[in-house]
């Protein structure tokens, strides 16, 4: 049993060691603004030079909003996620920006009288090379510095920024490139893409379409592949027919702690490829580029149904039939969007938006008619249904989306044998989910068929994807006039209520949820993103040894349980 060092020996230790108390404590902290130590504006300046001038100041998103010739941002840019994504400082669901936990509250809004500085970085290399990734990575580690990672901004965690830290800016780096052979230790993985991490989503559709393939992707428009998106996971609706991001990753490029530029794939640094792929946003390093496996593009049809339901029962009611159904699509290998969206006054709305791959709008509305006639047989009304038939890189690009919205989420992976056995108990649980108060509920049909085929692979990929049929997500939003009390209670709902109830979903003691939709605040993050045991063990390991000093450090990523909420002084 470890026993506490006694404060007489704590006074020693200064005298032994010649350093003050002072000292020892800020050993263990990040340096700050302020703090002895922290760079100079010389230093800044230099950094500045060596990056050919792109290091800027960053400030809140309301804040370079404010600056712009108008006073402000129109309603259209401030909701813009492509828009949000050119702004350093901006995060899409911006309470992440807000420092709500100092004294005073550091905060920014966007109709705001004042503005702080809020829970942003102070700078931001805006990276056109690695060199620059470089850089600023060795300048971080050399004066200990606080480091954030952010392409775009879509984090729903808050990981991708951090108050006073250097913040690492991928956005710019967009090269794609195309190979119809990607060889490594002789293997032949066929065609591939290289895409840097700051490429999105829809720029990548575009580019592969324009070379007949298609590659495993979402449908949000920002997301870039090569960020957190794989590494956390990565789903698709085309997820049952070509498995998880993780799962087509060959070949990364990163900067790690050390400032070296790394390559990662099955033969050089296996154990670096193996974090990369599931281990979670952020905590292993820069990402540069990664290349994915691509197939050869295909049509595909979506098909659209909306519902609408009066009450919060008639929600539960509507997702048992459909938790009944859920297998009815296996055999097309489908993936769907299901949503259960809090009407208040007007109603309830339940919607079903599914990808048929290789099938005709003719195949997809016979594979859905089971579901909606049961649907209509309990007197439900359907309000519109339709479908389209076309590429599949199409039907998943979009041009822009809207959020720049305060929002937090909780989520769990539903097993297969959850909806096979106890479909009353899921749509139980929907029921309970709006009376809460979630704003919506998100499911995706994202698992099963390839991803459940490929258990066999070798990644940090959370083991619960591999038996999970649904990833299921409880969305809940506040506006920025919600008093500071109000905004923590409906926190602290989320993971002591919202959540226990997705988990009881499961059926299952150690249930699992994919890392980068989520609650932050998952008490036992270890096991519930990362498989726990001796699989968070091996995530552990490779993080010792390609960042010792943790300077990658994110809210319930690997290591983050030695740091305090803020990722600046360790608590252990």
């Amino acid at each position: 049993m470890h026993l506490p060092i006694s404060i007489s020996l704590l006074t020693l230790l200064p005298d032994l060691f010649g350093f003050s108390t002072e000292v020892l404590a800020k050993k263990s902290c990040r340096v700050q603004p302020g703090d002895p130590g922290f760079p100079s504006v010389q230093q800044w300046s230099q950094l500045s030079a060596q990056v050919g001038g792109r290091l800027v100041q960053v400030v809140p998103s309301a804040k370079f909003c404010h600056s712009l010739p108008a006073g402000n941002c129109t309603q259209d840019q401030w909701t813009s996620t492509t828009f949000r994504s050119t702004i350093p400082g901006a995060m899409d669901a911006y309470n992440w920006e807000q420092d709500y936990s100092s004294n005073p509250p550091s905060l920014c809004f966007q109709n705001g009288t004042t503005c702080d500085q809020g829970n942003v970085p102070l700078y931001a290399i805006n990276a056109s090379s690695g060199f620059d990734i470089q850089a600023g990575v060795k300048f971080a580690a050399k004066h200990n510095l606080r480091v954030a990672i952010k392409a775009s901004g879509h984090d729903y965690l808050g990981r991708s920024t951090a108050k006073n830290s250097l913040l690492l800016w991928t956005r710019n780096l967009r090269n794609i490139s195309f190979t119809g052979h990607f060889v490594r230790g002789g293997k032949d993985y066929g065609s591939a893409v290289t895409v840097g991490s700051g490429a999105p989503l829809n720029a990548i559709y575009t580019a592969t379409k324009a070379v007949g393939k298609m590659f495993v992707g979402g449908t949000a428009a920002t997301v870039v592949a090569a960020g957190g998106y794989v590494q956390g996971a990565g789903h698709s609706a085309f997820s049952p027919l070509l498995g998880l991001a993780a799962d087509n990753a060959l070949e990364f490029q990163v900067v790690v702690a050390s400032g070296d530029i790394k390559t990662a794939n099955e033969f050089e640094n296996p154990d670096l490829f193996y974090a990369l792929r599931g281990g979670g946003a952020g905590s292993w390093g820069v990402i540069i580029s990664a290349t994915l496996r691509t197939y050869p593009i295909f049509n595909a049809t979506q098909h659209v149904v909306v519902v609408f339901a009066p009450t919060n029962a008639s929600i539960g009611t509507i997702m048992t039939l459909h938790a009944k159904h859920i297998f009815d699509w296996d055999s097309k290998r489908a993936g769907q969007y299901f949503y259960a969206i809090n009407g208040g006054s007007q109603g309830n709305f339940a919607a079903f938006s599914t990808y048929f791959p290789n099938s005709t709008a003719d195949d997809a509305a016979a594979a859905m008619k089971p579901l909606l006639d049961d649907v209509q047989a309990m007197n439900f009304t359907i309000l519109s249904q339709n479908t389209t038939v076309a590429l599949a890189n199409d039907l998943v690009f979009s041009p822009d989306d809207q959020l720049g919205v305060d929002a937090i989420l909780g989520s769990r992976l539903i097993p297969a044998d959850a909806y096979r056995n106890d479909p009353v108990s899921i749509g139980n649980s929907y029921t309970k989910l709006l009376e809460l108060g979630a704003a919506q509920i998100i499911g995706h049909l994202v698992a099963g068929g390839k991803v459940a085929e490929n258990a066999n692979i070798d990644s940090a990929v959370n083991p619960k994807w591999r038996t999970a049929k649904a990833h299921v997500v409880a969305a809940v939003g506040w506006g920025d006039s919600t008093p500071l009390s109000v905004v923590e209670f409906i926190k602290e709902s989320m993971t002591n209520q919202a959540v226990p109830i997705l988990a009881n979903m499961t059926g299952q003691a150690d249930s699992g949820a994919y890392s980068n939709e989520a609650d932050v605040r998952e008490p036992n993050f270890q096991t519930t993103f990362f498989g726990g045991g001796a699989r968070y063990q091996k995530l552990l390991q490779v993080k010792r040894k390609y960042d010792p000093n943790d300077l990658f450090i994110v809210a319930a990523g690997v290591g983050s349980e030695d740091w305090d909420a803020a990722g600046l002084c360790r608590v252990h």
